[in-house]
Parts: structure tokens; sequence; C-alpha cells
């Protein structure tokens, strides 16, 4: 006979079909979250949300509708966890917190660590952004009002200020004896800072050494051996590439002086180092960083606007090469026919090289020490690439309009445009950075109107050379 706590746990398997679904809200489970909502039963709300995690929930407010989400908070109420509040997309964020209940916020800011208040702030309008200022501490208020005070996407305003750090001259009896006596510890850590008399940062002691040690081991005894300092005015992306690169944990931040104000944990870093993905991937599309699928129809078709104006732009530029061999297409309709494939080729293989390099620039592996032996490779790769499917175009013209010079028209005209497509992919992006400007934002735009133009070029050239 099927129960309550049966129908319960049945609300939250997963869907059928393995791996792909893994970690996905059930769609059971979100049906029978609205219908608990519908009928204003919330004993049965919070019964249904209190085994999700802040993560899930977050989702399941950025997957239902505005209606839907402004009933389900004003039901949940006094439940709703801060973590939520971190976990959400900034493009419902705002509208969240604008529906809760002013004691209702309070409460849920007042369990978060500093840096998540400084990242849920940051951004909100002047009378959010002092509700929950004011819900806060006063050490807290100051401490997250100092970290504001920091440049926009710096260290400064990444780190949290709740920092376990110990005397370097302390032995591991004494640094156990400390944590176990301190009641204001942060919820998670990683690692104790040894400081010297200045509180400048010297070494990183990890817990697991710490408890496998014997009291008196001295802590300098066991610190790691990698240790960086991070300079709380570093640039955030500076700091994901270190976490990344060292396989950092935790490190702490420092003032201009050298002393220690904060720490940087792992999470962090790695939620930069995904935003920064993120908007890459968004600028080669063209679409803008800021967009997400809980934006509203104007707002998405305002920030695809301008990119789609500028192609545009692009496609009249590749149109006024094609008018200049007006004469020749008339002539010989069978360029007309073919004329595309040249340039979509070219497009795609310079969409592949351009992604690759864009993505070895974020990730800081194409440097001036290795750029000619990579434009070289695409070049190489280009051609011969180009001469397989030189041959393909040639046969295929042949079978299709009964003519080899055609043949070896688009067939040289397809080597010569995926040579060029390979290295424009390439030395676009890295000239883009070398003159300041954003590989990931513009890169696609000059990258597509190269390969048409010389691709257009190419084929309609040498049919007016060769056919004509």
């Amino acid at each position: 006979m099927d129960t309550g706590d049966d129908q319960r746990e049945d609300d939250q398997l997963p869907d059928e079909g393995g791996h792909d679904s893994a970690y996905e809200l059930d769609r059971r489970a979100v049906a029978a979250i609205l219908y608990a909502v519908d009928a204003r039963d919330r004993d049965r709300l919070i019964e249904l949300m209190e085994p999700l995690h802040a993560a899930d929930i977050a989702d399941l407010l950025e997957q239902i509708n505005a209606y839907d989400r402004g009933r389900l908070i004003r039901l949940y109420g006094r439940a709703f966890d801060g973590d939520i509040l971190s976990e959400l997309d900034e493009s419902v964020r705002e509208d969240v917190i604008g529906m809760l209940h002013p004691n209702v916020l309070a409460e849920a800011v007042r369990e978060l660590e500093s840096d998540d208040v400084v990242d849920l702030v940051e951004d909100l309008e002047e009378p959010q952004k002092a509700t929950i200022l004011g819900a806060l501490e006063a050490a807290d208020r100051v401490a997250v009002q100092q970290a504001l005070a920091y440049p926009e996407n710096s260290a400064g305003r990444l780190m949290q200020r709740e920092v376990v750090f110990a005397p370097d001259h302390w032995n591991v009896g004494q640094a156990i004896d400390f944590l176990r006596d301190s009641e204001d510890l942060p919820e998670q850590f990683y690692h104790v800072v040894l400081v010297d008399p200045r509180m400048h940062p010297t070494a990183n002691v990890t817990l697991g050494k710490l408890m496998r040690s014997r009291r008196e081991v001295a802590l300098q005894e066991i610190t790691e051996e990698v240790f960086q300092v991070i300079p709380v005015d570093q640039d955030e992306e500076d700091v994901a590439y270190a976490f990344n690169q060292y396989h950092l944990i935790s490190a702490p931040v420092v003032d201009p002086e050298g002393r220690l104000v904060g720490m940087i944990t792992i999470d962090d870093a790695m939620t930069v180092l995904d935003e920064e993905h993120e908007e890459d991937i968004l600028r080669l599309a063209g679409v803008g960083e800021e967009s997400s699928l809980s934006d509203t129809v104007a707002a998405t078709a305002r920030q695809r606007l301008p990119w789609l104006a500028v192609n545009l732009l692009t496609a009249i530029l590749a149109s006024l090469v094609i008018a200049q061999f007006e004469a020749t297409i008339a002539v010989l309709v069978a360029l007309a026919v073919l004329m595309p494939i040249v340039a979509s080729m070219g497009g795609n293989a310079g969409t592949q090289s351009l992604t690759v390099a864009v993505r070895a620039l974020a990730t800081r592996d194409l440097t001036r020490a290795n750029v000619w032996r990579v434009v070289r490779r695409e070049l190489l790769v280009g051609l011969i690439n180009g001469l397989v499917f030189a041959v393909v175009m040639g046969g295929v013209s042949l079978v299709w309009f009964g003519t080899l010079d055609l043949g070896y028209v688009i067939a040289a005209a397809m080597v010569i445009n995926m040579v060029v497509a390979g290295v424009a992919g390439t030395v676009v992006p890295i000239a883009l950075e070398r003159f300041g400007v954003d590989p990931a934002l513009a890169s696609g735009t000059f990258v597509t109107t190269v390969t048409d133009v010389v691709g257009f070029f190419a084929f309609l050239g040498l049919a007016s050379l060769v056919l004509l």
C-alpha cells in the first residue's frame, strides 16, 4: 500500500534516462511543489523543499515563471535560506530580494559569510542594499562596506574577512587549543594561516597535517610547499588563474603593506572561472555577456540587436564583393550554386581555429613564446583540410556540372579559403588582445568577414580568369 512517505520519496526520484538527467530537478517534484503552492499548503511546501539543496531551490526559482515564483516565496516565508540567494542567477536574485519580507531577508543574510554578502549586495539598488546592510551586525556591516570599497572584480570583493590565523612560532598543540576555544570560526575553512608579528602571512598549514601531527611539533615544520599570497587589488580573473594553475584550496589576501586582510577559497575562485568561461561563450555568439534564460523577450532582443546589426554590415560587405562579379555569375549560373559552399567551409574552419585561440588566450596557454608555432600549425591544418575537401568538391563539381575547369576553380578556392580561415582564426583574436579589445567579443565578426570576403573573391575571381 502506498503511504505519504512513499509518495514523497517517489517525488524525489530522478527522471528515467540515466546520467543525462543526473542532478536535475525531477519534474514530478517540481509539479508537487507547485501543487502545494496552488493549494496554499505551507506545511506541505516546506516538507517538499526541506530535503532540497540551496542550489536546487535556486534552480527551481529560476525555472518557474515570475508569477509562480512570487507565490512560492510568499508562501515559503520565514523558511527562506540565505544560501539560496547566493546560488541564484543575478537576473533573478534582485526580483527575489524584492519579494522577501524585510525580516525574512534580514534573517537570511545573517547566515552568510562576508564574501557572499558582498556578492549579494554589490549589484543591488541602494534601497535594497541599505536593507541588507542594516540587517547585519555592526562588525559584519563594516567588513562588507570595506570590501565594497575595493575595485569591482578585485580580490578585495572576492575575499571573505573570516580568516583562521595563528602566530608562526606556535606549535600544533597551541594551535589546536586555540581552535577549540574559538567561538567565531568560519563555518568552513581549509588552512590555518601563519603570520609574523606584523600580521604578514608567512605560510599555510592544512587541517589534515595539523590534526595528524603531535602537539609538540612546530607549525613551521608542517607548512604547505605551495604558498601564494593574493594582493587585495588583484583582478579576480588573475586570482582564479592562480588557483587553477597552482591547485590552491585557499589563499590569504594582503593589503598594500602586506598585512593579512582576508581569505579566498577555491569555491569562489571556481565561480569566477565559470563566469569567465560563460562570458566568453556568450560573447563569441554575440548575445551579450549578461544573457540569461530568465531574461524577458525585450531584454533578450535588446542584447542581441547590436551584434546582428554588425553582422548585417559585414554581410553587405561580402555582397559588395559578389556584386563585382555580377557579369561572371550571369554567364555561369553554377557559380551561384557553389559559392555558398566555399564561404561556409571557410567560416566553419575559421570558427574552429577561433574557438581554440580564444580559449588558449583565456587560459594563458597562447603566449608570445608559442604564437608563431600555433599560427604555423593552423596554416598547415587549413592547407591539409583544404586539399582534402578540394578533391571532394572538384569531383562533385565535375559530376554535377560536367566541367573539369569548374572543379579546378572551386578546388583552388577551397584551399585558399581554408588556409586563410585557419590563420585568421588565430591571428585575429591575438591582434585584438594586443590592442586591448576582448577577443571573445569581437573576433567572430572579423573572422567571418575575412572568410566570406576571401572565399567569394577567390572563387569568383578564379572563375573570371579560368572560365571566361
